[in-house]
């Protein structure tokens, strides 16, 4: 069993479990409603699965902390079934299991900086900084670029996303890493 704490004491990014599950808090907000008693509603995200729940609990409840370890990685390759990440202070190679790494995988290029999430001793996720910079390597040439509008870009990592006309294959992007659009053309 895991460390217990007052709900009152939550925070955001605290790792939690529900219902046996590892979860990271997102969001939380203290309600007290005119008749009743006060509660706390916690946004959480299921580390295993990547889904979103929202969590009530009352204010006299407690919760149990996850076993939790975060490391700090830089991304290597990976060879279909799990993706390698080198841990930057032990320089261990770390074995990120493919299901763990989900909808990031596009977004992976060797040497980015990640945060591998560790459960009771395995690694069961990955977090990415904000943007990436990551290359065109094929699109349509532009056409009318006055009337903006977008068009399909596939990327070196094979993520194909929407850009602007007028970005052309060679070119560096910023992409978002939470909702995958297209930020900005990075010129270098």
């Amino acid at each position: 069993m895991g460390e217990r704490i007052d709900i009152n004491r939550i925070a955001r990014d605290m790792f939690i479990l529900h219902k046996g599950e590892p979860y990271r808090v997102v969001d939380y907000e203290h309600v007290k409603p005119g008749k009743g008693q006060a509660f706390v509603r916690v946004k959480a995200k299921n580390m295993k699965t990547g889904n979103v729940v929202e969590i009530t609990y009352k204010s006299s409840d407690t919760i149990e902390l996850a076993d939790f370890e975060q490391r700090f990685a830089e991304y290597s390759y990976n060879d279909g079934d799990f993706y390698y990440f080198l841990d930057k202070n032990t320089y261990e190679l770390i074995a990120v299991p493919a299901d763990a790494v989900k909808d990031k995988a596009g977004f992976l290029k060797e040497g980015i900086d990640a945060v591998v999430y560790f459960y009771q001793g395995q690694p069961i996720g990955i977090d990415l900084p904000k943007t990436v910079e990551l290359k065109v390597v094929e699109t349509e040439p532009a056409r009318d670029t006055a009337g903006g509008g977008t068009k399909p870009a596939k990327l070196e990592t094979g993520l194909v996303i929407q850009v602007p006309m007028f970005i052309k294959e060679g070119d560096i992007v910023k992409v978002n890493t939470i909702t995958g659009q297209y930020v900005e053309r990075v010129n270098k």
